[in-house]
């Protein structure tokens, strides 16, 4: 996989990472004093890396070229989708310390814990788009609440089960109002 250098953490001399794509894992351990060589899965690599843009990439590895553009990249959950030769990767990176973190059972401490969706602003609620024991995922909407004279879709934040409805249509709300509260 040549395209793994691209997801070499910067500034760092020598850098043991694991990249899971499609499933399978790759533990990639970087030279520490040169950026085009390294150990994959106990096997020596050297590439070279041409950059044609922002996204895109050639690369040389074994006597074998690749082109690699990225086609999505999310820093936050150290995730990509990058094609490679026009086949499409999904990838996931962790660094010895995301395992270290992982193995102690602090892997998720980042992640959302919301319990209920309160009011932006105080408004009139228009339509309520849920009901309780309803499956939501994240950014699907929830309710339209009217403020100012404009309407605001609010959207889950989560993905959850919805628990309970405590706000009702064509009523008012405050600011910080308990709309629906999740599972």
């Amino acid at each position: 996989m040549a395209f793994l250098k691209l997801l070499k953490p910067k500034n760092t001399c020598k850098k043991m990472i694991t990249v899971e794509i499609n499933e399978k894992e790759y533990k990639i351990d970087f030279d520490s004093n040169l950026n085009n060589k390294g150990i994959i899965n106990d096997e020596k690599f050297e590439i070279d890396l041409i950059k044609n843009n922002e996204n895109s990439y050639h690369i040389i590895m074994n006597n074998l070229s690749y082109n690699v553009d990225i086609v999505d990249l999310n820093k936050e959950n150290e995730t990509a989708i990058i094609k490679v030769n026009g086949q499409k990767y999904t990838g996931k990176v962790s660094t010895e310390l995301d395992i270290l973190l992982k193995k102690m059972g602090l892997d998720n401490l980042s992640s959302k814990k919301v319990q209920d969706l309160k009011a932006p602003m105080p408004g009139l609620v228009l339509d309520i788009f849920v009901k309780a024991g309803d499956e939501v995922k994240q950014g699907d909407n929830l309710v339209v609440l009217e403020a100012m004279k404009m309407e605001n879709n609010l959207k889950s934040p989560i993905d959850g089960i919805i628990k309970e409805i405590k706000c009702e249509k064509s009523k008012a709300v405050d600011k910080n109002a308990v709309l629906v509260v999740f599972e």
